[in-house]
């Protein structure tokens, strides 16, 4: 029975101060390293486009004044040549641009994803106690897809938009610089409406990430309990909080769309009244009298085309935004403090004798002990069966022995040396598992007995362990044998199919230290004790701490301890216990009255 208790609040690693939004970009685009030429080759199309912008002004300069001066026979071949060269020139600046920066944006997200996973094997069991699945795949998918749009799309726009708008303004600068300075001059008033928007911009994208994360938590906790929701009549309550969950994520989308929306139009007037000023002052003949018709024509075009530049780059403000929000999490999650391993004893095999020492133990962030003054010795070979109550701390118990979870008072040893010693792959090297809530994984029955450090083992191996486990007759009976797939956590076989491959694969495993968490409670009476024969065998000469509700399975154990509110109220061996007429005696009468006659 799994009776840990869950932390009551998530753990969380001790954060440094927030980091602004620039430190935070700037570490995303460390990422980029690793793909400069791609980087290099995307900046090169962007220079080509953005080079082309102020050639169309200066084209168009030279149009008018050849018209102006009746050379247009002069200029009749070489003008269509030329458009169409700034048009092959850009359009294959806009080819390596994008492509390119694709490949940088492509390969980012691939390493985020897998430096994510590459992380989240790493963490201490509390995290995975204290955070929805569905809320850690969000992460995983939704915030690493925020990060393909501020590199793609933000970075584009700066470099080939940045890059038009710096041209265009040389353009202007060098035909009339004293106009020129009068269009900067609204330069600081778009700065204070985008400092504005990025602000609200980024609040926004960090709510719309908590809100799809709870969109994906109740969807998530829905499809894996879909048969209780339709047995207690829960797809109404369903259906209502899936709505709330998306209803506040389509109120902070609208949000943020609204706040776009209001920025565009206010940047585009600003830059409206700057041209109206400018074109004012232009038509002044003390300040174009030095300029023929075409640079006053060429000057105008390119003032008016900063226009579509500028509002491009503080429309992409807003995905800017959303990318470092998206960073910030995802770096939150890099950052956290990875499971602890400071052991520096090394081991090939160990003999298995453990040893509980005045060992008490809580849960991270719980206020109340779930193990209390924890002493017990369990010699190498033994079998120690732990039996009370739901709740009681026989998993917690168990879950000790392969550090789950640091002991902070008292201690546990094994073979005489604390296990936080011992190197933590090595220590769990030594130790077989059987869950009372099976997990297998999304492959074949091979893979699944043959899983981890197993992977390697030979097909005679894994149908000896199959054999042992009762689970080879079944496996026969199967079209694919061993090549037959699961289905995600074991979905296509029974309770007690799926119980009897994670039987084989502890048995595969062969390790001193075998833990059993009710390791026979989905088998059928039959099947149970075809089982609990194989068990039995594969307990000899190997310690073995089981977890049991039904007595009847444990009662040629070496040591029985009976745990309630997390003490160790009573041990010895059966005959012991029923002669001391305790807690065991009574729990013992309970469950065989209750067998009919």
């Amino acid at each position: 029975m799994q009776d840990k208790v869950t932390p009551s609040s998530p753990q969380q690693a001790s954060k440094p101060a927030p980091q602004s939004g620039a430190k935070i970009y700037f570490r995303l685009l460390g990422y980029v390293k690793s793909s400069w030429l791609y980087l290099l080759l995307s900046i090169l199309g962007y220079v080509m486009y953005s080079a082309m912008e102020p050639a169309l002004a200066a084209l168009l300069k030279h149009i008018v004044d050849v018209v102006s001066e009746g050379k247009i026979t002069e200029s009749r071949l070489l003008i269509p040549l030329a458009i169409l060269a700034i048009f092959v020139v850009r359009g294959i600046g806009t080819f390596l641009g994008g492509y390119f920066m694709a490949q940088v944006a492509n390969k980012v997200v691939f390493d985020l994803r897998t430096s994510m996973f590459n992380k989240l094997v790493l963490l201490p069991s509390s995290y995975y106690h204290s955070i929805p699945t569905g809320r850690l795949l969000a992460k995983l998918t939704y915030d690493t897809e925020q990060v393909i749009g501020s590199i793609t799309q933000a970075i584009r726009v700066i470099l080939r938009e940045g890059l038009t708008v710096v041209g265009l303004l040389s353009y202007m600068i060098y035909m009339n610089w004293r106009l020129s300075l009068l269009f900067l001059l609204v330069v600081p008033l778009i700065g204070l409406v985008v400092s504005y928007a990025s602000k609200r911009f980024r609040r926004l994208s960090t709510r719309i990430q908590n809100a799809m994360g709870g969109v994906t938590d109740v969807a998530s906790e829905a499809i894996k309990g879909h048969e209780v929701v339709k047995i207690f009549g829960g797809s109404r309550y369903e259906t209502e909080r899936f709505y709330k969950a998306a209803y506040e994520n389509r109120r902070s989308q609208l949000k943020m769309e609204k706040t776009k929306s209001l920025n565009v139009p206010i940047v585009q007037f600003i830059l409206a009244s700057a041209m109206a000023i400018l074109i004012w002052f232009a038509l002044s003949p003390s300040i174009s009298s030095n300029m023929t018709p075409g640079d006053f024509i060429a000057f105008i075009t390119a003032a008016g085309m900063l226009g579509k530049p500028i509002r491009q780059l503080t429309d992409v403000n807003s995905i800017l935004q959303k990318g470092i929000a998206a960073s910030h999490s995802i770096f939150d999650f890099l950052d956290m403090e990875e499971e602890a391993d400071n052991g520096t004893v090394s081991i090939d095999r160990l003999k298995g004798s453990i040893e509980w020492k005045s060992m008490s133990f809580k849960y991270p962030n719980a206020e109340k002990r779930a193990l209390k003054n924890i002493n017990l010795s369990l010699p190498a070979g033994k079998t120690l069966a732990l039996v009370g109550r739901s709740g009681s701390g026989k998993s917690t118990m168990a879950n000790l022995i392969p550090r789950f979870y640091d002991i902070e008072d008292g201690s546990l040893t094994i073979d005489g040396i604390l296990i936080d010693d011992y190197k933590l792959t090595e220590l769990r090297s030594n130790i077989a598992l059987v869950n009372q809530q099976v997990v297998l994984f999304n492959g074949t029955i091979r893979d699944n007995i043959a899983y981890g450090y197993l992977r390697d083992a030979s097909e005679e191996d894994v149908i000896a362990a199959a054999k042992a486990a009762n689970a080879w007759g079944f496996i026969q009976e199967l079209d694919e044998g061993l090549d037959t797939m699961v289905g995600e956590n074991g979905v296509l076989l029974s309770g007690g199919q799926r119980q009897r491959i994670a039987i084989a694969r502890a048995i595969l495993k062969n390790a001193p230290i075998l833990i059993l968490d009710e390791a026979t409670s989905a088998l059928d009476t039959e099947s149970e004790r075809a089982i609990q024969s194989a068990l039995d065998n594969l307990m000899e000469n190997r310690t073995t701490i089981a977890i049991a509700h039904r007595l009847s399975t444990i009662e040629n154990a070496d040591i029985i301890a009976v745990v309630d509110h997390g003490e160790i109220i009573e041990q010895g061996s059966h005959s012991e216990l029923l002669a001391l007429d305790g807690a065991y005696a009574q729990l013992h009468n309970q469950q065989f009255s209750e067998i009919p006659a």
